[in-house]
């Protein structure tokens, strides 16, 4: 049974890429070289879960793992500057109080250097003139607010550096790991701070909330007397800027008139900028001396315009470059600047290399008041027979939401995208207002705008893709994770004609009772929430929290509902998903809730991330009619618990059964 009047056809989509290839472990992944080049590290499985492996530079084939995770899995590493030790973070079961792990590459010993139960710690800094310790911030003191901490990387030992008596929301070190830039929030005035010659906070800058998404300290330039910005102070973009940290003055260093400053290539040793990129539609990189020229042009002509920088010797003199192509699932490369010589270490995913994957399009969609909003548009493999980005045919469509909602789409390689296209459905992801990268005014223009015009500009979009024969009005679901699980029971509460169904992940149902629970440690941000959300604390702002809510709007609901939540999200928790299925139970209005009791925002695990995008497909299948590949294994290891509308998924109740 399908609800929409067309349905997704196989006829064109080349054979099924299999879910596992897409959203199971990466092969190998994360490629990070040692600060004297000796060895080459990176993020693969052991026994099935992602361990740190370490290889000497050059013998790939000789790479031994070094760290022995058997659970979640490990996704961040870096290098220690004493070239013995790698770092890594931790949590438990996603609950995101992470703690810091050195290893010591030749024997494999472990130590959490931050062993604080219900503590967050994060990893701030470290520098090659002080490679035996880190530095690190806690929230044991006051759980609002993190300390500085100096570890001994070796030892675990803990030293105080800087108690957060002035509730400061963040901070910049410079190279002898002392902070020396401080980060306030207030309602209507945010500033920063630099250290004086007395060990107090002078102010550095002002700058209010409008500004907020777009401007932050990124480093210290190497001898102290400057520091690198990105700011929107006075301009919409924001701008790569050195700030004169005695004279406050600025010197525009980079500026987009229709993108933010995204990224920005540091000189390992120095701090010096070497290049800035911006973001509109794709991604483009401006050298700013002569030899990033040379390294941009060659890296240009070997892989093409997409590609990153991730891993930098001391020396500056090899790099790791890792291209991120809607149809090359990522491939990462070593680059010598010496040689230019440009060679490959590893498919992350090898096997989707030859499979059918489908181009991306960037698009530009205006919203009902005028508003360019970049959207990306994902085509199945041969539906666009004369690639005018434009199926011969109406196909169903999955309208992709992204999370955040400070955050963006990106074109390059998404593994959602191509999932959905194989099976035979149209993609597509829009930057809704409120999304960053475009400059303030955009962002700003979400401020209040949830379930409001924030939705409205999802609405153009499928409004866009109706008109230009994508889609038909009645053949569109709605999905996403975060604040686009949110968008889903908005437009399943709000605008229930609209689609055909709805994917909600870690979404929010009430927005008074997700203001009143988050994280302690967020209290630098609330005044963030209340201006771009709602302010709980007055009568109108907890009126328009209400108004804003799909739980306000359950009875609304009239097409089918998959629910997705982590038992121990710190962010969204559990409650949020709870009482939504609550209200549709008690209305008697059918959903499907899973829920994953060791996994907080988003699922870690493989298992448990397949057997999400298992029962996602078949949940689609039964309303688009797209493509669907059986559970197989897929829920193998997984925690997974369906505690409502298990036969509402094809293949759903019998996978269960299988797993008891």
């Amino acid at each position: 049974m399908t609800f929409g009047s067309i349905s997704a056809s196989a006829a064109d989509a080349g054979p099924l890429i299999p879910r596992a290839a897409l959203f199971g472990n990466p092969t190998q992944t994360q490629a990070r070289l040692s600060p004297d080049g000796k060895h080459l590290s990176y993020i693969a499985p052991r026994d099935g879960v992602l361990n740190v492996w370490v290889a000497p530079f050059g013998r790939l084939d000789e790479a031994k793992p070094i760290t022995q995770d058997t659970k979640r899995g490990i996704r961040q590493h870096f290098w220690s500057y004493d070239n013995r030790h790698v770092l890594y973070l931790q949590d438990q079961g996603g609950d995101e109080n992470w703690r810091v792990h050195s290893v010591e590459v030749a024997t494999g010993k472990d130590i959490d250097l931050t062993p604080l139960a219900g503590v967050q710690a994060q990893l701030l800094g470290a520098s090659p003139w002080r490679p035996d310790v880190v530095l690190v911030g806690l929230n044991d003191r006051k759980p609002e607010w993190h300390d500085l901490y100096e570890i001994v990387i070796a030892t675990g030992e803990r030293k105080l550096v800087e108690q957060n008596d002035q509730e400061f929301a963040g901070y910049l070190e410079d190279g002898g790991l002392k902070p020396r830039i401080a980060v306030k929030f207030g309602a209507d005035v945010n500033e920063m701070f630099v250290r004086n010659i007395k060990g107090g906070w002078d102010s550095l800058l002002k700058y209010g909330p409008e500004d907020s998404q777009t401007t932050r300290p990124i480093v210290i330039e190497g001898e102290g007397t400057n520091a690198l910005l990105v700011s929107s102070i006075g301009r919409d973009t924001a701008a790569l800027v050195r700030v004169d940290l005695t004279t406050r003055a600025q010197t525009v260093l980079g500026v987009s008139d229709r993108a933010d400053v995204a990224d920005v290539w540091i000189e390992p040793v120095s701090h010096r900028p070497q290049a800035w990129s911006a973001n509109y539609l794709v991604n483009s990189i401006t050298a700013l001396t002569p030899q990033a020229q040379k390294d941009i042009d060659t890296l240009t002509k070997a892989l093409g315009p997409q590609f990153e920088v991730t891993s930098r010797t001391l020396d500056d003199r090899k790099w790791v470059v890792v291209v991120d192509d809607p149809v090359t699932s990522l491939v990462t490369w070593l680059y010598d600047r010496d040689s230019g010589a440009v060679t490959k270490l590893f498919d992350q995913r090898p096997a989707l290399v030859g499979a059918p994957l489908a181009p991306m399009l960037p698009l530009e969609i205006e919203s009902r008041d005028g508003l360019n909003l970049v959207a990306y548009l994902t085509l199945p493999k041969g539906s666009d027979a004369n690639g005018d980005g434009r199926p011969d045919r109406p196909l169903p469509l999955v309208l992709n939401v992204h999370g955040g909602p400070w955050a963006r789409d990106s074109y390059g390689f998404d593994p959602e995208h191509q999932w959905l296209a194989n099976r035979g459905y149209a993609v597509l992801s829009v930057n809704y207002r409120g999304s960053t990268g475009f400059g303030k005014r955009f962002i700003n223009s979400g401020n209040r705008e949830w379930a409001a015009k924030m939705h409205d500009d999802l609405l153009d979009a499928v409004d866009f893709a109706v008109r230009e024969k994508i889609t038909t009005a009645d053949s569109v679901a709605i999905y996403g994770g975060s604040y686009g699980g949110y968008a889903t029971l908005v437009g399943l509460t709000f605008t229930p004609e609209r689609f055909a169904c709805g994917v909600d992940i870690v979404g929010p149902s009430n927005l008074e009772t997700l203001l009143g629970s988050i994280p302690p440690y967020w209290k630098s941000f609330f005044e963030e929430l209340a201006l771009r959300v709602g302010d709980p604390r007055t009568e109108e702002g907890r009126k328009l929290l209400r108004e804003r809510s799909p739980l306000t709007h359950v009875a609304a609901i009239s097409r089918p509902l998959l629910i997705m939540q982590g038992a121990n999200d710190p962010r969204v928790k559990q409650a949020e998903s709870d009482q939504i299925v609550a209200a549709m139970k008690a209305k008697k209005l059918p959903v499907t809730y899973v829920l994953y009791p060791d996994e907080g925002h988003g699922f870690a695990r493989a298992p448990n991330r397949t057997s999400s995008y298992a029962i996602s497909e078949g949940f689609l299948s039964k309303c688009l009619g797209g493509r669907y590949e059986s559970v197989g294994n897929d829920f193998d290891g997984s925690s997974v618990q369906v505690l409502e509308g298990a036969d509402f998924v094809p293949g759903l109740a019998d996978a269960l059964k299988r797993m008891k």
